[in-house]
């Protein structure tokens, strides 16, 4: 059975990753990443590819397995997900101890400089790339908890905050706009409304009538805020 294809992976420098290794679930992706010194790796959805409602997907990091470390010990870099399809993400190994887990230094900007230095140490080893479909208030915990990093700091730089998209509420139907339009009109010619006497109607209270150049104001008025304002009429309260 093929390996489902639903994330890119590229650690900068490399190819495009879109196969993952393995599969160990059907919610969980394991990425073998080239073993050349990178300091960056970009995550993102592919084309066309949705998560299921109130899920996103957990990135994970690690080296892997060795004689005297043969456990992977996945550390957790952040995730992506409905209103948020992509991440970059900076990472480095702590030192060269085979038994340290990969340094983790936050979501960067994509225009981050490289650092050679930083970029090649520690890359003897393999580094495995983890993803893992998982509900969006777990995901979400998660990078709450994660350190604030230094990018992250950093003024324009992007947050770890996973948004999570709400659909936008339906537009009125036809009625209910022509309802508002209506309503709009009539609160805004009712104070120019006066009565007419008519004639030959002893005792009669006359006609009520409103002014043809109100009726020209008020569609003045109307036609600008529709350029200046379009959605006005969609929100109730107006």
């Amino acid at each position: 059975m093929a390996v489902p294809q639903l994330f890119g992976i590229i650690p900068t420098g490399c190819p495009i990753i879109t196969i993952p290794t393995s599969s160990p679930s059907e919610t969980s992706f394991i990425f073998n990443l080239p073993p050349r010194p990178f300091s960056h790796i970009v995550v993102f959805l592919l084309p066309g590819i949705t998560l299921p409602p109130d899920t996103a997907a957990a990135v994970y990091l690690a080296t892997s397995a060795s004689s005297a470390n043969p456990n992977l010990n996945f550390k957790f870099l952040g995730g992506i997900g409905p209103g948020k399809e992509s991440a970059i993400f900076k990472v480095s190994e702590a030192n060269n101890d085979t038994n340290a887990a990969p340094g983790v230094n936050g979501e960067v900007d994509m225009d981050a400089s490289e650092d050679p230095a930083a970029a090649a140490a520690g890359h003897n080893r393999e580094m495995i790339l983890g993803i893992s479909v998982e509900p969006s208030s777990s995901v979400m915990a998660q990078m709450s908890s994660l350190p604030a990093s230094r990018a992250n700091a950093a003024i324009n730089e992007p947050s770890n905050a996973l948004v999570v998209a709400r659909p936008p509420p339906p537009p009125p139907n036809t009625l209910q706009l022509a309802q508002r339009i209506i309503k709009n009109a009539f609160n805004f010619l009712a104070s120019f409304s006066g009565n007419v006497p008519v004639p030959g109607a002893a005792g009669a209270a006359g006609v009520e009538v409103v002014p043809l150049k109100a009726f020209e104001d008020w569609w003045r008025k109307f036609e600008g805020r529709v350029r200046s304002d379009p959605g006005f009429l969609m929100r109730d309260n107006d």
